[in-house]
């Protein structure tokens, strides 16, 4: 069932686990994301454009309500032997001469109109379907991955690569990791126009949040920090606000911390793997909204269980679906990729991630059918673990593995209903009904992982 993307979101008052929309009804954010759902992607220059009407038409027949919508800030990089190319950019590509990609070198000054309606365009074609967008506003992972020399030869700033004689790299070091800190009032100065260009062209938009960084190192939190604040302040002088977030600061030996995220001004995070959040999600009381994504947990990674147990932990589970493939080949160290055509119908698409793509789609429509402002997780309810409950009124719980689990129901009065999914086909069965106010030891009618919805009989179930 589609839902209208009404906003902005905010922090739900009652339930910070989760945002609230613009008539106050919590949400629960899940779906994917893709790298070239902004910018054109491949090994041409330009690539091809990507079938974006495509990806929203997958998006939706999965019932998601969720994506992040990339950005990529190197015109050229490569985590392999093959060269790749990123467009459109921010800026006008205006010259005089060529920047070290062969194309002519960018004028920082001047902002390109075209990029900002694809922005526009994009989200607001994502909110017609219900979908939710984190505008990524830069990009870190390919300033310290890529492979020299074109970590920082395809960048933008590099002082070849335009005209107005921005270096963001003084110091001639291999990657231009100056330029995610505050070191470069010059620099900061441009990504600032940028920003506010940004919230110039989509403030008006319900369906948006904002993400400052994919994975730039714990070097760029003052950055990143300054950020959040620069784009709550601007957006006070303008009709709407919106969530801004901030995703774990991968680098390798220069990662963050899941502290810097839960210690930063930004309303919702996205968690690295300390603290379970792979196998055994944490519940931290609402503290920030969390999206906990496999992109900053696995890569790409995640399975079935891993989002029914994020759910019931009170998390927004999002997959980094390989919807446009990243094909691994081979390599002395295991860690060369190339990108291939991306795919465009649902038949083409991974196999192996069908099971994690179900999960996501059952949690958002049991989420639909929960009075998510007053749902909580109550481990100690169900021996399974997993119980996102409405105590008295309404319990779901996830039993990995199945066999049997005991439920406290010590809070209910009168008759509860009792409904089984199997979450791989979907199908449901009845269980009938059981009695409130003690503890019930229930049994799962097939093998496997099972969700067990319990709810006070007459109230509507999944």
């Amino acid at each position: 069932m589609r839902m209208e993307a009404r906003g902005p979101l905010k922090p739900h008052p009652e339930n910070p686990r989760y945002f609230a929309d613009g008539s106050g009804r919590a949400v629960y954010l899940s779906g994917a994301h893709t790298w070239s759902n902004l910018k054109d992607m491949g090994p041409e220059n330009p690539p091809p454009i990507f079938d974006y009407g495509a990806y929203l038409r997958f998006m939706g027949e999965r019932g998601y309500n969720f994506m992040r919508l990339w950005t990529w800030d190197l015109t050229a990089f490569s985590y392999s032997s093959q060269l790749e190319h990123a467009w459109p950019f921010p800026w006008k590509r205006t010259g005089p001469g060529k920047a070290l990609d062969g194309l002519p070198r960018f004028d920082l000054e001047s902002l390109d109109p075209d990029y900002f309606e694809r922005l526009r365009s994009r989200v607001s074609a994502a909110g017609a379907r219900g979908i939710y967008v984190s505008v990524m506003l830069f990009e870190g992972h390919g300033l310290h991955a890529s492979r020299p020399p074109w970590r920082w030869n395809g960048h933008p700033f590099h002082q070849c690569n335009n005209i107005n004689g921005i270096d963001g790299n003084p110091r001639g070091e291999e990657r231009g990791l100056l330029i995610h800190t505050l070191k470069l009032p010059e620099v900061t100065a441009i990504q600032e126009a940028y920003v506010r260009k940004v919230i110039d062209t989509v403030n008006d938009l319900e369906n948006i949040l904002y993400e400052i960084c994919n994975e730039a190192g714990a070097y760029s939190t003052d950055w990143q920090y300054h950020f959040i604040r620069y784009i709550q302040s601007y957006e006070a002088t303008k009709p709407s606000r919106h969530p801004v977030g901030m995703t774990f600061q991968y680098a390798g030996e220069n990662s963050g911390t899941n502290r810097i995220l839960f210690d930063s001004p930004a309303d919702w995070i996205s968690p690295n793997p300390e603290g379970g959040y792979r196998d055994d999600p944490p519940d931290v009381g609402g503290r920030k909204v969390i999206l906990t994504d496999t992109d900053h947990l696995w890569g790409i990674g995640g399975d079935a269980a891993w989002a029914w147990k994020s759910f019931c932990r009170g998390l927004n589970p999002i997959f980094m679906d390989p919807y446009r493939q990243l094909k691994k080949v081979g390599s002395t160290d295991g860690e060369e990729y190339v990108w291939t055509s991306h795919l465009s119908d649902a038949h083409d698409l991974e196999p192996q991630w069908e099971p994690v793509r179900r999960a996501l789609s059952r949690t958002l429509a049991c989420a639909r059918q929960m009075d998510l402002a007053r749902c909580t997780p109550q481990s100690d309810l169900a021996s399974s673990r997993y119980c996102l409950a409405e105590p008295g009124k309404s319990y779901l719980i996830f039993i990995p593995g199945g066999g049997p689990v005991e439920v406290d129901l010590a809070g209910a009065e009168g008759e509860m209903a009792v409904e089984w999914a199997d979450p791989m086909t979907a199908s449901r069965l009845a269980g009938g009904t059981v009695p409130g106010g003690s503890r019930e030891t229930f049994h799962p009618p097939f093998e496997g992982d099972a969700v067990l919805w319990i709810t006070k009989a007459g109230r509507e179930s999944q």
